[in-house]
């Protein structure tokens, strides 16, 4: 039941439209805009952002009470959560379509707010900064600190490893968005984080980051 379309007008059809296009807020407001002329008008528009703004993205189109935020966790077929984000102007009908919609794809809904990083990225980039931190200031090496907390702390992957896989350019997005966003130090991304995206160490994309990726790794 799938048909595969690289124009955006096609989107005429659609009663709910999922954006996820890359972290950028420019790229996604022209996106809405186009979305917004095309679609019929009962059309929602949900964005899988992971820490941009729904409610500055809502303005931009002519129904800001039918757009809400969808951020499905990586990688997407395994995981169950969907943070359900409400915008300002999100009504309860486009909330209440969403939730059941989510469940229909097997998926946990979990209602947030619309505030930087949501619950999510809030609670795990600051994590995975503080980690970055540990292994700037020499505490231990990347596999120590990452062993430390998959056995001391049961997760299932270390916050180094699971930066290498978010992406590290993602990664320092999110948590500038936090810094922008909050206004606390608390936020700041760590300079090595910097680094490593200036010199294009981008983590298991580029075959490089904390660790070395080869093909089978």
């Amino acid at each position: 039941r799938l048909a595969v379309s690289t124009d955006l007008k096609d989107v005429q059809q659609a009663h709910l439209v999922i954006e996820a296009a890359s972290e950028q807020m420019s790229v996604k407001k022209q996106i809405f805009e186009t979305l917004d002329q095309f679609a019929e008008e009962e059309a929602i528009f949900a964005t899988n952002t992971s820490s941009l703004s729904i409610t500055e993205l809502a303005a931009v189109t002519s129904r800001p009470e039918k757009v809400i935020g969808m951020h499905f966790m990586n990688p997407v077929p395994v995981m169950k959560l969907v943070e359900v984000i409400r915008a300002l102007q999100t009504s309860d009908d486009t909330y209440q379509f969403v939730y059941e919609t989510a469940k229909t794809l097997n998926k946990t809904p979990i209602e947030v707010e619309d505030f930087p990083g949501f619950v999510s990225n809030r609670i795990l980039m600051p994590m995975i900064n503080e980690a970055i931190y540990t292994l700037y200031e020499g505490v231990a090496d990347a596999e120590s600190i990452d062993g430390v907390m998959t056995l001391g702390m049961n997760h299932p992957m270390g916050p180094l490893r699971l930066a290498d896989f978010i992406g590290l350019d993602t990664c320092l997005f999110i948590m500038n968005t936090l810094h922008e966003g909050l206004g606390d130090s608390k936020y700041r991304p760590c300079p090595l984080l910097k680094k490593y995206v200036n010199a294009g160490w981008l983590g298991k994309k580029t075959k490089r980051g904390f660790y070395t990726y080869h093909d089978h790794s």
